[in-house]
This record gives C-alpha cells, structure tokens and sequence, in this order.
C-alpha cells in the first residue's frame, strides 16, 4: 500500500496546507493547524470496501447517454411535512445532515421517523446519549414500535461501519456527527478534519450500500451548523430545524437538497408526545387580536413550493434619547429594513431620523424573500400615523431603491392562499394584479406613494 502523507488542516475551518505555519489564511485563526493523514490505507480502505458507486465501470468513464435513469423509489417517512421538505420521501442512498439549536427536536423527529420506518430496518446510532435515555424518550413519546430499533451507543466510526456492513440497514441515524471519530484522522472529536473525514466516510457507505443516511449536526454561536463549510458540500441535504424553547412551533428547512426543492418548508408542534404535523402552517401565524391595531399587516411568503402568510409588526416610538434612533429587527435584515426607511424618506418625506424602529415577524419565522417589502413599510406607516390597517387587507411587493413597487413571483397563488384564508383586499404589485381572485379586490400599484394613498383610503 501507498506510504501514508501529511497535511496540516485548520481545526476552524478545514483548509489544509502543506506544511506548518501559526495563522490560518483562511479563517485567520492562530494555532489551530493540526497535523493529519493523507490517504491513510485504512481510511481508504474501509470507504471501498463495498466496491464501487452504484453504475460505474471498470474505468470510471461512461456516455452520458450511456446511463440508465431509473425512477426512485422514495421511501416515505410517515410524516407528509418530512417527506415534503425532503422531496418527497426518502431518498435510498442519499446522506442528509439535520442542524438545529439545542432542544429543536433533531433527536426527536429522527426518533419518531425511525419508529415509522421499521419495517425498513433502521439503525439508530446515538454518540452522546446513552441507551437508557433514547428508550427512556421513546417511551415517553409512547411510540409503539420503537423497541424493534437497532440501536447502538458508539463513537469510534469503524465500530459503526462494521455493525452497518453486517445489519445492512435501509436507514442509518447517526446522532451526532460532531461525536463520531475515525482513529486514522490523528484530532479530536469534532474538530474540523474528523467531521469532514467521517462524513466523506458516512457518505460513501451510503451510496455503496444503498443506505439513506441521516447525520445530526450541532449549531454554532452564529446559528451555522458547526464543522468545516465542506461538510455541506459532501452531503446531498442539509437541513435545519427552527424553532425555541419558549415557542411550541419548529420549522424544518431544506438548505440544500440533491433531490428536491431547496428552501422547503415543514412546520411540526411540538407536544408531550413529540412532534406532530401542522399541515396549514398560515393559519399558525394568524392568530390576531378581534380588533385591528396600528404597526401590523399581513404578508404572504413562498416557501419552497407552498405560500404562508405571515403578520409582520413595527413599533415606531419618538426617541426621547439624545442619541441615534435604534434600529431592531426580529425575523428580518436589519440592513434591509434600514434601507427601507431611507427609500421611505426619500421618495414617501416620511423620515424615521429620530424614531426608534422596532420589526418583529409574528412567530420566530425568519424571512428572507423580497416580497415581504411593502408589508414592512406598511406596518411602519401605520404604526407612524397611528392608523390601524383593516384586518381583511393583504399587502406583498419589493421596493426598490427608486421607490418603485416590483413584482414578486407566485403572484396568483399567493393571493388564492390569501383569498382562502378570508382576505378580502390586496394591494399588489401592478403586474401581479389579476382578476381571477373571487371575492378579493386587488389594488394594484407601481411606487411607494401610491401604496401609502391607498392604505390611508381602507384605514379611513
């Protein structure tokens, strides 16, 4: 076998260099170079012990039009809001990583998937709990068939692979992948060579063995999965779970995804008995008070392949302080919403120079689309005037620098999930204006001036 080589490989972020030096260009840590093995004969070995990937040749080289598509047989979870942020069921083969803050409910939900899945012979690997807490948690989730799971309480990869080879299991859980180590990476633990080394391991079992790989990843101080940025680049999901301990809802959002939709979106609540589907995500976020008060409108985002309708709040208050006005922002860019008010001063003379702004997105959801625009200075406009707008109105748009009002994509369906949920009244985007909604006038607009003339017309 090939004499073993060296590297030298950032702890933070997993680049590698050549030879020692006491900064991380990358990154620019200071002594978080650690020596390791490069293409060490185990390693290797054990990641082809199977052969090859599914389809290959002798000599790796193949015609595109040579290749045989096969439809997939997607393995479906018993959850319809994991099967929809996955792509429509499990993929066989596939290795997917789940991140989420502590107490999210990553254990959870694999735990409760695991038990719908018996019958494909799930093999639940837990590295930082032992067997008596998995079955203590399984019992107080009363999920019936759970006592039929291949468990294993073990750190050391080759343990893991070994008792993988010889089960063959359909589906593998490994909780977590910052726990797992192989003793041919010479570091500890969770540093940034031993995920990248155990996930580029994990990974190639499951495409050899056909096994759908679930990784549990944790989350840094920033809210990132924690490991080197490869690390999503070697899985075929990435997924993250939503959601605090002080709210009962969590949100799986699909990151990545070979096999799907990106940025899908499942909504769970959580209960005593674990997770359970909210399969009309809209009307959680809707629960207003009977009557309407200034600062608040309602918004629809698209999520994946689905709208929601969101309430969006601004508090605007005099700042008596001596200071700058502060600026918050709850669910949404707070450099967005800076740029907002400016575009609102501008264009609308409406300055927010000494008042303090305060944004928050009913619902810990986090919202990253455009469309949510017009709603935002909507909401500040209301709070601003005093001037409640009508709970029957919905308002979506992006506002650019001009003060122009661009339309958003979906438009029809967005206003039908509107439409469903008893909104009577739209103020859209001009080219989204359409006049197949029944039951809804649209207003349609093209600057932020107009959008605010006719909110002062519906709150009179």
């Amino acid at each position: 076998m090939a004499k073993a080589k060296t590297a030298y490989v950032c702890d933070d972020c997993g680049a590698d260099y050549a030879k020692w030096q006491g900064q991380c260009t990358s990154c620019q840590a200071w002594n978080t170079l650690k020596e390791v093995k490069v293409g060490g004969s185990k390693n290797e070995a054990r990641a082809n012990r199977a052969g090859g990937y599914a389809g290959a040749t002798a000599t790796g080289r193949v015609k595109l039009k040579d290749v045989k598509v096969e439809d997939i047989n997607r393995i479906q979870t018993g959850f319809k809001e994991l099967d929809r942020v996955l792509g429509g069921g499990l993929t066989p083969g596939s290795s997917n990583l789940i991140g989420g803050n502590p107490g999210a409910g990553k254990s959870t939900l694999l735990l409760q998937a695991a038990n719908q899945l018996v019958a494909h012979r799930p093999f639940y690997v837990t590295g930082e709990e032992s067997l008596d807490q998995v079955a203590s948690r399984a019992q107080r989730l009363k999920l019936s068939e759970a006592g039929e799971i291949d468990m294993m309480a073990e750190t050391n990869l080759d343990t893991i692979i070994d008792a993988a080879a010889e089960l063959k299991p359909q589906i593998m859980i490994i909780d977590s992948i910052q726990s797992v180590y192989t003793p041919d990476t010479d570091s500890a633990p969770g540093s940034a060579s031993q995920v990248r080394d155990c996930a580029t391991i994990i990974n190639r079992f499951a495409k050899q063995m056909g096994c759908s790989v679930f990784m549990v990843g944790h989350m840094t101080k920033d809210s990132t999965i924690a490991g080197p940025n490869i690390l999503k680049h070697i899985v075929d999901g990435v997924f993250e779970m939503e959601g605090t301990s002080d709210t009962r809802y969590r949100m799986l959002r699909s990151v990545k995804n070979r096999f799907g939709q990106v940025n899908e979106l499942g909504c769970f609540a959580m209960m005593e008995t674990g997770l359970k589907e909210v399969t009309n995500p809209s009307a959680i976020f809707l629960s207003r008070p009977e009557i309407p008060t200034s600062g608040s409108v309602v918004t629809t985002i698209w999520e994946g392949t689905r709208p929601v309708l969101l309430e969006i709040q601004v508090l605007a208050d005099e700042n008596g302080n001596s200071g700058s006005a502060r600026r918050f922002a709850q669910g949404l860019d707070g450099n967005r919403v800076s740029m907002l008010l400016a575009v609102l001063s501008r264009h609308a003379h409406i300055s927010a120079a000494d008042v303090d702004v305060f944004v928050n997105v009913v619902g810990g959801m986090k919202v990253t689309e455009t469309a949510s625009d017009l709603a935002v200075v909507s909401s500040f406009y209301s709070s601003f005037r005093q001037r409640p707008i009508p709970q029957n109105v919905i308002v979506m748009g992006e506002i650019g620098l001009s003060g122009e009002i661009r339309p958003v994509q979906h438009g029809p369906e967005r206003l039908r999930e509107a439409a469903k949920h008893g909104f009577k009244r739209a103020i859209v985007p001009k080219s989204n204006a359409t006049k197949s909604i029944d039951g809804m006038q649209v207003f349609p607009v093209t600057t932020v001036t107009e959008a605010l003339e006719i909110l002062d017309q519906l709150s009179e």
